[in-house]
């Protein structure tokens, strides 16, 4: 702020005459320590001369550690206070690891050449982490894939559950297919998935990454390790993309927040100014770009997750931590998993065995009905076990349940079946509730378990499921039937009681009435 020259004056007297640090000047003249640093400049005070040290224990180990940090750069302020402990040293380490920080050999500043690419020539390939999402019981990492063209600046953006090489290849043809072409260069940092082993300039690449590479035509090429402002394209609009796209978004599942990614792409992300051509957006610039890009091949490349699998005893196959039913004709055979994001296709050489909708859940078994039940008709003492299963699969405190009952004494067929009745009218949350309360009450029955559910349909107001479905007809939805009263029945009941009595009002039986 400008200041008066009656106040520099007294700045410039209350420093020199009376020695008043600047810290005290700023407080007594109420004004900012900058606007007393300032005026100290301009007058010729030095920095130094302005921020005055008291004398430290430390000064007379300053040329020690200056000394030590010209031939080892690198050393830890910890070791060397325990260096200058052992030389007499007894001050705490706060102070000296802020000492050292101040006389740590500084690298040079380094300048770096603004980069220009031609149209369709380069792109930028990076993960981004946002978090966890959560699948059921189940947490999953939440990744972004970023393509982001470097002369246009136009981004693809899709999210993943995982940073899978199989996603990693999902993500390139999506963005392929969605930029309409493939730019000649793809810049990568040294993820696993793309860079299996580098010593300096020598290079390994991921076989499957090589094989995409030649089905589109493009060169793969990593940036040195630790330098990452040779992709600093993709990471600015990383960083846009938490900023403008994620930050307090809100989402029902994956596939929504993709829709939103989607559309903020062609929208929000489409239609900013584009850094390199800031009078046009990146939109127009992008459509200059398009017709440099590579042309896409006739078919896109495959990318289904291929797994060779070996099936145990029972009739499943796991892949990514759930159980796919197969027939148990193919049992103790190794069969091969080709997954998509969808579907899980379970194949014999040519031939289709399975097919699942993909659970990204964990601990779960996926069965085809065909297979149980051929299972079953070759092995119908399975059926309890079977059954059994199925209860502690969807309600697994039916396990303790068994054990109590069993313990006591009682059937277990009929307990399985009554159980398994309540899990089809009532669902499995209802019927967990109700377990779980019997066992609390040291009541394990299944008279028990079905008032306790009762009695909780009753206390919301909810009416008696129906066994059966009713057919799809609209009409059939909001239709309510209300109970009728039952007090006339109760009455005629009364009345014909009444009657009995008028016909022997002494209550005796007579013995000559000839009344059946």
């Amino acid at each position: 702020m400008a200041i008066d020259e009656a106040l520099r004056a007294e700045i410039l007297r209350l420093f020199h005459a009376e020695h008043w640090r600047v810290g005290t000047i700023a407080h007594q003249l109420g004004v900012h320590h900058s606007t007393v640093e300032r005026v100290l400049g301009e007058s010729g005070v030095g920095r130094e001369r302005r921020r005055r040290r008291r004398p430290s224990m430390l000064d007379g180990y300053v040329a020690f550690i200056a000394e030590t940090l010209e031939r080892y750069p690198t050393l830890t302020a910890s070791r060397l206070h325990e260096m200058a402990c052992a030389r007499g040293y007894r001050g705490g380490p706060d102070h000296f690891r802020h000492r050292v920080a101040q006389l740590r050999p500084r690298r040079a500043a380094e300048a770096y050449l603004r980069l220009r690419t031609l149209p369709g020539e380069q792109a930028q390939v990076d993960w981004a982490h946002f978090g966890h999402l959560a699948i059921g019981q189940t947490r999953r990492p939440l990744m972004a894939f970023v393509m982001v063209l470097s002369y246009s600046r136009h981004v693809f953006l899709r999210f993943y559950l995982h940073a899978t090489l199989a996603n990693l290849l999902r993500g390139h043809v999506e963005a392929f297919e969605a930029f309409g072409g493939v730019a000649r260069v793809l810049l990568y940092d040294n993820m696993k998935s793309v860079v299996l082993e580098r010593r300096g300039d020598a290079v390994r690449f991921h076989p499957t990454l090589l094989e995409l590479a030649a089905h589109y035509r493009y060169q793969p090429r990593p940036v040195a390790p630790a330098r990452g402002n040779e992709k600093g394209r993709v990471e600015r609009i990383i960083r846009f993309i938490r900023e403008r796209f994620f930050a307090a978004r809100r989402f029902r599942d994956l596939a929504d927040l993709n829709a939103q990614a989607e559309e903020w792409c062609q929208t929000v992300a489409a239609d900013r100014p584009c850094p390199q051509e800031r009078s046009r957006s990146v939109r127009a610039v992008f459509e200059d770009e398009r017709a440099q890009l590579l042309a896409l091949p006739e078919t896109a490349f495959p990318t289904e997750e291929r797994l060779e699998v070996t099936v145990a005893k029972s009739p499943y196959v796991r892949f990514d931590g759930n159980d796919y039913s197969v027939p148990h004709t193919h049992v103790r055979r190794t069969l091969t998993v080709l997954a998509s994001l969808e579907t899980v296709r379970i194949v014999d050489a040519d031939e289709l065995l399975a097919r699942h909708p993909r659970s990204f859940e964990r601990g779960r078994q996926i069965e085809d009905p065909q297979h149980i039940a051929a299972l079953l008709a070759t092995k119908r003492a399975a059926r309890a076990h079977r059954a059994q299963d199925r209860l502690h699969q969807a309600v697994p405190a039916c396990e303790a349940l068994l054990r109590a009952v069993a313990e006591h004494g009682g059937h277990l067929g009929v307990l399985t079946r009554g159980l398994l009745k309540l899990l089809e009218l009532h669902g499995p949350r209802a019927l967990h509730q109700a377990v779980e309360a019997a066992l609390a009450a040291n009541a394990p029955s299944l008279g028990t378990v079905r008032q306790l559910i009762e009695q909780h349909r009753h206390a919301q107001g909810l009416a008696p499921p129906l066994p059966v479905a009713l057919p799809d007809d609209p009409r059939l939805k909001d239709l309510q039937v209300r109970p009728h009263d039952l007090g006339d029945y109760d009455r005629l009941h009364l009345s014909g009681d009444d009657e009995e009595r008028d016909e022997n009002p002494t209550g005796h039986e007579d013995p000559h009435d000839e009344r059946p």
